[in-house]
């Protein structure tokens, strides 16, 4: 599927500004609640989740705010999920200063469907940039098998998206591969649109694998939306038709994937996805799967994919993987999957949830 770097430290890296989640318990809405859990989160350290359950060497780049519980907590937290992290402390500066950011999460219930606030004012992961870290010893002495990026990250400050750049660009001369999961978000682009589309062209240039939906290929790439093509034309040949355009656009990546979802309710989902592996299409074809709470499953998917590509397994294998790990997160109250081994990603897969002793 992909050519990985031998003899590398790290199996799978990621930039990311860690921060917590707190969702009400019973998933009841966030303004009637006064019980929460709380859990470390990023979507991207989300994504080294299911590697790092499964033993392989995994690491986040971030930073943290010096003295704090919250940091300490989030430090706790990612040891224990068998989690490396690498980052600078920086001074909170007052009660007005630094913090980590906090996503505050409503699950949802049946008809009533999921909500998350972003709280991220003064966030930390503002700060961080190229000259927190040795790359030179990451990359080149110590060595990198996969480095993840997403675009929520990219686009959180100018000095986030120019790190993604150098990490890109050093990734690609020390022979990593690349995966970028576009995630456009709107609110962190208003105002930034030439600056986020140069910084995403270039890192999209140098990708392996790209990830996102339609619209992300569309409003962080700039690429025109496929022909309607008449009434007959399903969302899947939509999204072919563009992707194909993308890989003309952006001929360094060999791998493009989306995941396919259906809202039927907050409890239950279609769930598919569908991967581009140089000229061969694969496609999970959607099936309902219940689900507890929906956040994260994307991440989950991703993590479980890119599991698949550092075990060296083919195309279709990956993207089964995939699919079963992130629907193994919709069933979880954390925004991550930690699977106790392989069979019960692929148990999911197989559609066997009978009790094993």
């Amino acid at each position: 599927m992909l050519s990985l770097r031998q003899n590398a430290v790290y199996d799978l890296v990621v930039p990311t500004s860690m921060g917590v989640r707190i969702t009400p318990a019973d998933r009841q809405p966030v303004h009637t609640s006064t019980d929460f859990k709380l859990q470390a989160t990023s979507a991207e350290s989300n994504v080294l989740n299911i590697s790092a359950s499964l033993g392989l060497r995994t690491k986040v780049l971030t930073a943290f705010v010096a003295e704090s519980p919250i940091a300490r907590f989030i430090q706790g937290d990612l040891r224990r999920r068998n989690i490396e992290y690498e980052g600078r402390e920086v001074p909170q500066g007052g009660p007005w200063g630094y913090r980590h950011q906090f996503n505050i999460a409503d699950s949802g219930f049946g008809a009533r469907g999921p909500r998350v606030h972003n709280d991220r004012a003064g966030e930390v992961g503002l700060t961080i940039s190229a000259d927190d870290f040795d790359l030179d010893r990451l990359f080149r002495t110590e060595g990198v098998r996969v480095l993840h990026m997403s675009g929520l990250f990219a686009a959180l400050s100018p000095g986030t998206a120019s790190f993604c750049r150098t990490l890109a660009r050093l990734a690609h001369e020390t022979g990593t591969v690349i995966s970028f999961d576009l995630n456009y978000r709107a609110s962190f682009w208003a105002g930034r649109e030439a600056e986020l589309s140069e910084a995403f062209a270039e890192i999209a240039s140098l990708s392996d694998v790209l990830i996102g939906n339609e619209e992300d290929f569309q409003l962080a790439l700039g690429m025109a939306g496929p022909e309607s093509g008449g009434k007959n034309v399903s969302a899947t040949d939509s999204f072919r038709a563009m992707i194909l355009e993308v890989k003309r656009r952006f001929p360094n990546a060999a791998v493009f994937a989306t995941t396919l979802r259906q809202v039927l309710s907050a409890n239950a989902h279609l769930w598919g996805a569908l991967l581009l592996d140089g000229e061969t299409w694969h496609r999970v074809e959607p099936r309902e799967i219940q689900v507890l709470d929906r956040i994260g499953g994307g991440d989950g998917f991703v993590g479980g994919l890119l599991y698949g590509v550092l075990r060296g397994w083919d195309a279709e294998k990956c993207l089964q993987f995939g699919w079963a790990s992130g629907a193994l997160v919709t069933t979880l109250l954390t925004d991550y999957g930690e699977p106790a081994d392989e069979d019960v990603i692929w148990s999911i897969w197989n559609g066997n949830a009978r009790v094993k002793r």
